[in-house]
């Protein structure tokens, strides 16, 4: 295949022709097919419904320590449970606090304590004139949402193949006291799949923050999330690295079985220093009396131990890899000679992160709706929704089945040939 801009304006106008033939007769199908979302598929969710039987009314809803499941107490989570995080976030079952069905909800809270009440006696930032956050894009759009639902100024840091710009982060933290964090998922990062390198962790751990209240937002989502057995991202543990550094205050980390168990009945926890959990505790006791204990002992008693999760996950890749190598030989086959888009094969997580032609992402995301694909809306991963490019899309393989999948990759590669074929016409008047 030759690449677009090679083409005479002649040539382009054929191909454009040819697309826009094809384009009609996908469309005549009338599919419906929604890859807006970065859910699991039923399949996936078969795999975690033994759990349901793991605790019923003949079960013990004791736990290692005695306490009873059923009744108050244990603000923090269960023993079992918080040793089970412990080791899926690569930390001590002390620096862990489990909570409820959501990570994102921990997120919400921690950003909302800080403005009500500051970070461990710091000005609540509420009472500050200007608070801002970093957001690597592109990212994840459900992170950026909360820090603009409160009011906060966000400020796009590129992310690089190693993880976010680092130059440009240590400059804006280390010089202006209103920044007051950085939104992180540091691997198999969401859209693009990068995981940070250790030059870029150990970076972070070095920050000197011109803000006593700074903290990073490491939203380790897809810490266990791998597609290969052979080819697996490793990633050096922040918390470890910013006590090394002698700043061991300076992180939240947070992690769930949202993508492991139950989208919206799983469990999530934070991990964090002795101190900053003290501070989020005493909020936290005027929230709540204890989380779901019951559920927290349904996930350990399924799971185990850490061996058990890896285990599931295997389980989980072999339903979705084959949904990604499936968009990613399309796209290799369809565009890969054409020069109109780039893509990122991740070894994990939930996304494929596609760069069209600068100016082509929302068009590419509507025509694909004419023919009956809903993709996640261009710009959603960039602060505001507003992508200065034009360029980024966000592709879910993981809910459709694979069939549906074949046909949305279809969809998708026709409507970037289609939407750039015309861009180029555009440009070439």
């Amino acid at each position: 295949m030759t690449a677009y801009k090679a083409l005479s304006r002649e040539e382009l106008k054929q191909v454009k022709e040819e697309l826009e033939q094809q384009f009609a007769e996908v469309r005549a199908r009338g599919l419906k097919m929604d890859m807006s979302r970065g859910k699991p598929s039923a399949e996936q969710l078969e795999l975690s419904v033994g759990m349901l039987d793991t605790v019923n009314s003949k079960s013990s809803l004791l736990c290692e320590n005695g306490m009873d499941a059923r009744n108050y107490g244990i603000l923090d989570g269960i023993p079992e449970a918080k040793k089970l995080f412990a080791d899926i976030m690569e930390t001590e079952p002390e620096n862990v606090i489990v909570f409820g069905n959501s990570s994102l909800n921990i997120m919400y809270d921690t950003v909302a304590r800080s403005m009500l009440h500051g970070v461990m006696g710091c000005t609540p930032w509420c009472k500050l004139d200007k608070v801002k956050f970093l957001c690597p894009v592109p990212g994840y759009d459900r992170h950026f949402g909360i820090t603009e639902h409160f009011g906060i100024e966000m400020i796009n840091i590129p992310m690089r193949e190693d993880g976010p710009d680092m130059d440009m982060v240590e400059d804006l933290v280390n010089t202006d006291a209103s920044v007051k964090g950085i939104w992180c998922v540091p691997k198999y990062s969401n859209p693009q799949g990068i995981t940070y390198s250790d030059e870029t962790v150990r970076r972070f751990a070095h920050l000197q923050p011109a803000a006593e209240d700074f903290r990073i937002y490491w939203d380790n989502a897809y810490c266990v999330h791998h597609l290969y057995e052979d080819k697996q991202d490793q990633i050096l543990e922040i918390l470890e690295e910013c006590k090394k550094a002698g700043r061991p205050d300076m992180v939240y980390k947070f992690s769930s079985t949202s993508k492991i168990s139950f989208p919206g009945a799983g469990i999530a926890a934070l991990a964090a220093s002795e101190a900053n959990l003290k501070d989020v505790k005493n909020t936290m006791k005027m929230q709540t009396i204890g989380h779901d204990k019951i559920n927290q002992l349904r996930h350990v008693r399924f799971f185990k131990d850490l061996d058990g999760i890896h285990a599931h996950m295997k389980k989980h890749a072999e339903i979705i890899r084959p949904k990604f190598e499936a968009v990613l030989s399309a796209l290799e086959r369809e565009l890969g000679d054409l020069e109109i888009g780039r893509w990122i094969a991740p070894r994990g997580g939930y996304f494929i992160s596609f760069e069209a032609m600068d100016g082509c992402a929302k068009a590419i995301v509507a025509k694909a709706k004419e023919a009956g694909l809903v993709m996640t809306e261009a710009g959603a991963t960039y602060p505001y929704g507003k992508d200065p490019h034009d360029s980024n899309i966000r592709i879910a393989p993981t809910y459709p089945t694979l069939e549906e999948l074949k046909e949305a990759a279809e969809i998708f590669v026709l409507s970037v040939k289609l939407v750039s074929a015309e861009k180029l016409l555009e440009e070439s008047i």
